[in-house]
């Protein structure tokens, strides 16, 4: 199975649309007819616009590549910055490609994507590369959870560094309420790139709390690996949780949008840059040739009732 065309996967009352041709994009996620994750408009869906999809993957890395390029092993390298946040590079190459559905069964699916290293695609990324993402729906009575892993194998001779993470949106509204728990948080430039750690977390979002008048576009680290949405408009209770390798949690809250996105990510952002500086904790995973690795989250939402 290897068309491109949207396919959508059910447990019980919940339904997950996914969107190979749209960067490997998730369309939806509805329980009992309930948005889960910020519904895509006709308009993005017929354009393909993968930024205003529900949900997509980060690879090979997360975020912002400072002016797009790094060093690595002794050799400095170029990419093509992005339009969304010039002079930087932005979420890899993973949202910007067209994904192969390689299996589906009615609760569950998985995607696939080459990259091959060649031409206009190495100013991409300068490195072969398979990623897949696997999706798994579960139900039980209110409760539904999509379960999604992501994987990054190395298709080269040589080792490369790289990154992972996910860019779910979720609808906001004034009553949206977040909480989780973090050691601290990045403070960023006008650009989005950090600059200074900010210790003990600022936010107060171990209490949690509304973000009503708030703008946010920030990575925590030191991040517990799970976060929490109540939607009292809606009833429905969201928990976000990460595997072990998400150390880090990047939200992105535009002011007044209607809409938020809570992030797991592996790497701080821009961290390439950082970890050639010398800086240590960025969270960069270096990738051997022919091995790979993964990170999973999972998505768990509950309607009250």
């Amino acid at each position: 199975m290897t068309a491109a065309h949207p396919i959508s996967i059910e447990a019980g009352e919940a339904r997950v649309e996914l969107a190979p041709q749209a960067g490997g994009a998730l369309s939806g996620f509805t329980l009992a007819g309930v948005d889960v994750l910020r519904p895509t408009s006709a308009s993005a869906r017929a354009a393909n616009d993968v930024l205003d999809h529900a949900a997509y993957p980060l690879v090979p890395y997360s975020n912002r590549i400072a002016n797009a390029r790094f060093e690595f092993s002794g050799r400095r390298h170029q990419l093509d910055p992005s339009r969304h946040c010039r002079p930087h590079s932005l979420h890899g190459v993973g949202w910007q490609r067209r994904w192969s559905a390689l299996a589906r069964s009615p609760s569950a699916a998985t995607l696939t994507l080459e990259h091959h290293a060649a031409g206009a695609d190495a100013r991409a990324w300068p490195f072969e590369f398979a990623a897949r993402q696997d999706f798994v729906l579960e139900t039980t009575g209110r409760s539904a959870t999509l379960s999604a892993t992501l994987t990054l194998a190395n298709r080269g001779d040589a080792p490369f560094p790289c990154g992972l993470g996910w860019h779910p949106f979720f609808p906001r509204t004034a009553a949206t309420r977040l909480r989780f728990d973090a050691r601290g948080r990045w403070e960023t430039d006008a650009t989005g790139l950090p600059t200074t750690r900010t210790m003990p977390e600022p936010g107060g979002f171990a209490a949690g709390r509304e973000l009503t008048g708030t703008a946010l576009d920030h990575a925590f680290f030191g991040w517990s690996g799970r976060a929490e949405l109540t939607q009292p408009d809606t009833g429905l209770s969201i928990a976000i949780t990460a595997s072990e390798r998400c150390a880090h949690l990047i939200v992105y809250a535009p002011r007044d949008a209607a809409f938020l996105a809570v992030e797991p990510v592996t790497h701080v952002t821009d961290a390439f840059n950082r970890a050639a500086a010398g800086e240590t904790d960025t969270g960069i995973a270096l990738l051997q040739p022919h091995a790979e690795i993964s990170c999973s989250i999972a998505i768990c939402a509950t309607l009250a009732g």
